[in-house]
């Protein structure tokens, strides 16, 4: 029973971080068939008229040549009509293979074999590595996302901002009002604020120090519209602002984080806590605590958990250890304490009770 449960839980699981991995080829997929069913219907249109033409035209007793003529049109039609399919057949068999690859290396989690599991597991971590470097700009996100028309975004009025702060900085001001008249014409809302800010630039030197105009004219506006252009492209795509990669790290992170891995002295911190780490410690601050219905309490030597069968046994200097890590560390009856070098007899250490 707790077997179907922890395969239900992954499951579900692998429900939520895999959305994405199937969202984006379905609606590719959805789209070509939407696609192609436009294209087959138009061209079919086409091939009825050419035929109804050729049906009107016999029936007028037409000289040779007219109905040669009319049949090329019908072969014509008929070829342009067959090419479509074939061609919206073939788009639509690579989103449905893509697909089913996608479903078959997600079913691959709930393999009986552990070697099969432990490489789809390596499989995984690969592919949201990958998507987590094609996020952070390893791409060349710029060129897609410039051919696309139509996309509800604040994008090109932020670019158009930009352009005018660069005449400003190249102190072309006539070129940056024939700009502002242009672009900035037909702009309402908050947009409009906007542009009232960036024209109050008119009036001030490229290198002035004055806010908000200083803040405008910095060079870090550029990384500003970078993530702003990849957020555009993931919604375009339906995808989250995080790669499943981040999720899952931060997930994992928050699961094992407690206040010990923040003590200021550093003490309490331990080799194997992967929050304790230097390189994670600081990526894993903002993150939210673990919740612990049940605290257990973890040996500073061994790292084993201090129960009945290792009770925790506190020293004079007020330090708890497992009784099996001071059996291990005692020397001549007495044991030196790991943080304060404080030397002890055995005896000395004292059973701790917990209520």
């Amino acid at each position: 029973m707790a077997v179907q449960e922890s395969a239900a839980q992954l499951s579900m699981t692998l429900k939520v971080q895999e959305y994405p991995t199937l969202k984006v080829p379905y609606e590719t997929l959805n789209k070509r068939f939407r696609a192609a069913q436009k294209n087959i219907d138009r061209e079919t249109s086409h091939v009825t008229m050419v035929v109804a033409e050729l049906e009107k035209t016999l029936s007028s007793c037409p000289a040779v040549d007219s109905v040669v003529s009319l049949l090329d049109g019908v072969v014509e039609k008929l070829s342009v009509l067959k090419r479509k399919a074939v061609e919206s057949v073939q788009a639509e068999d690579e989103s449905a293979q893509l697909c089913k690859r996608r479903i078959e290396h997600l079913k691959e989690h709930s393999s009986d074999q552990p070697a099969a599991a432990g490489l789809w597991k390596r499989k995984r971590m690969d592919r949201m590595m990958a998507e987590h470097l094609l996020r952070c700009g390893y791409y060349n996100t710029a060129v897609r996302l410039a051919r696309q028309s139509g996309i509800e975004s604040c994008l090109e009025f932020s670019l158009r901002i930009q352009e005018f702060i660069e005449l400003i900085r190249q102190n072309k001001r006539l070129d940056a009002v024939r700009h502002a008249r242009k672009h900035f014409s037909q702009a309402e809302g908050s947009q409009l604020d906007e542009v009232r800010q960036v024209m109050g630039m008119l009036a001030f030197p490229p290198d002035t120090h004055i806010s908000p105009y200083k803040d405008l004219l910095d060079p870090a506006r550029w990384r500003m519209l970078t993530q702003q252009f990849r957020y555009d492209n993931y919604r375009l795509h339906q995808l989250g602002n995080n790669s499943v990669f981040t999720l899952t790290l931060q997930a994992g992170l928050s699961a094992i984080k407690t206040p010990q891995c923040y003590k200021d002295d550093g003490s309490s911190r331990s080799p194997d806590c992967p929050v304790c780490s230097r390189s994670l410690n600081k990526l894993a601050q903002p993150l939210p605590m673990a919740h612990c219905a049940n605290s257990r309490l973890v040996c500073k030597i061994s790292g084993d958990v201090m129960n009945e069968n290792n009770p925790p046994m506190m020293l004079p200097n007020g330090y708890v250890y497992g009784y099996n890590s001071l059996l291990s560390i005692r020397q001549d009856d007495k044991v030196v304490c790991p943080r304060t070098k404080e030397v002890f007899h055995f005896s000395q250490a004292e059973k701790v009770y917990i209520m």
